[in-house]
This record gives C-alpha cells, structure tokens and sequence, in this order.
C-alpha cells in the first residue's frame, strides 16, 4: 500500500506540473461554462422556477462530462509519441498510473467548479454548504469513473487516435443533451424522455440539483449515487485492465 500511494502521487504530480506552470490554460478551458453560465443562465431566469439553482449543478456535470471524458488525450499523445514506452520500463505500479492521472483530472475539476459556485453567487445562487460538499464529492466520483473510461479509449485507439476522437465527438453531445443538463426534459416529447430515462447521466444531473438545493434526502440523490458508482466502478474495473494489459502490446 505504501508503494501504491507513492507511486500515485508520483504520477499525479508529474500530472499536475505541467497544469500549475500554465494556469492561464484552466482559466481558457473554462471558457465555455463561463458563456453558458452568464448568458445562458441568464436567459432561463424564471423559466424553471430558481433558474440558478437548477442551472448550476448542470454546468458542473458538463464540465465534469468535457473534462475528464478528454482525460485520455494526454495518455494517447504519451503513446503515439512514445513516452509511455519509457514510463512502463520503470517500476511504477500500473494501477497508480491510471488512479494518478485520474486524480489530476478531479483535481483541476473541483478546482474550476468552486471557481464557478463562486462566480454564480453574486447572480442568485444560494448556497447550501452540505449540499455543495456532497454534490462536489458526488462529481469526484462521477469524474473518476468517466476519467477511466477515457483513458480505456485511448489505449484501444492507439497509435492513430482515430476511434478516440471518434468516440468521445459522437458521445459528448447526446449524453449532454439528453440529460437535461441545458434544458429540462420535461418539455420535450414522450419518446426523448424516455431516451433521457436511459440515460444514466440524468439520474446524476437530478441528484446535484437536488444537493445543491439543499434537499440531501431526496430520491433522486439515491439514484444518482447509484449511477455514480457503476460508472466509477465499471471505469476503474476496465481502466485498470486496460492499463495492465493493453497498454503493453
């Protein structure tokens, strides 16, 4: 366990150098959920009751859906070029590889989301500390998993990259969309809500507006932790392997 932690943080400040000697490049990445949430936000004022409570915690799940699903960019460039050749020769145990990159990726996401809470607070959002902390925690989890997933995709899709940016392109939207992350599902027709039912990310998205609502025993939190953990789950299962084994061929 102790080779396991140090190997880890090995890796995750090897992660995080790069990111903390650029910071500017955070702030650019942010980009977009800052446009969406001062102008988009702005306009669903009063259209779904307390528009910013509703409107935050999804800006946080698309964040968490762009960021971490792009996680394994880094790891395919590492091995088109050849670096990970390098990396895998060394006694660096293979699943802190996967845990370290993972949790750079959460950590520069947890980083940009108490940047945006913040953000919303002069615009009407209410803060809920309990609520907050558990929504964050849950997005950790969901982050992790979806982390995982990413980094499983870019050792499948090694040397060329094709099938990454394939993937991720194809999926990023439609999982955005029919999660009710912009608009409410509600409105929509009867066969897009069920699409959107099938869809574990909405069950995420209904759980942090309801944590950020202050409303921890809601059910759909239930659901919501429930989907958090398959996903993470599923993705450190499958990361893992592919880290083990894939990378190596």
């Amino acid at each position: 366990m102790t080779t396991f932690l140090r190997d880890t943080a090995t890796v995750l400040t090897r992660e995080l150098t790069p990111s903390l000697r650029e910071p500017l490049g955070l702030l650019f990445q942010m980009g977009q959920p800052l446009l969406f949430l001062f102008l988009f936000g702005s306009l669903l004022d009063g259209a779904v009751g307390s528009s910013w409570q509703w409107f935050v915690p999804g800006i946080l799940v698309m964040m968490c859906l762009s960021g971490p699903m792009a996680a394994g960019y880094s790891l395919l460039v590492e091995l088109i070029g050849g670096s990970m050749e390098r990396i895998l020769v060394t006694p660096l145990n293979r699943t802190a590889m996967l845990v370290g990159r993972t949790l750079k990726e959460m950590a520069v996401l947890l980083c940009q989301a108490v940047l945006i809470v913040l953000l919303a607070l002069p615009l009407g959002f209410r803060l809920y500390p309990a609520g907050v902390l558990a929504g964050l925690a849950l997005l950790t989890v969901f982050g992790v998993g979806l982390g995982a997933f990413s980094f499983v995709l870019a050792i499948r899709s090694a040397p060329d990259g094709t099938l990454f940016y394939l993937v991720t392109q194809a999926l990023l939207f439609p999982l955005l969309l029919l999660s009710g992350v912009l608009l409410p599902m509600d409105s929509g027709p009867g066969w897009l809500r069920v699409v959107g039912y099938l869809n574990p990310i909405s069950y995420i998205v209904d759980a942090q507006r309801s944590l950020f609502a202050g409303d921890l025993t809601d059910l759909s939190v239930l659901y919501g932790t429930v989907a958090t953990a398959v996903i993470a789950g599923l993705g450190l299962f499958f990361g893992n392997r592919a880290m083990k084994q894939g990378v190596v061929r």
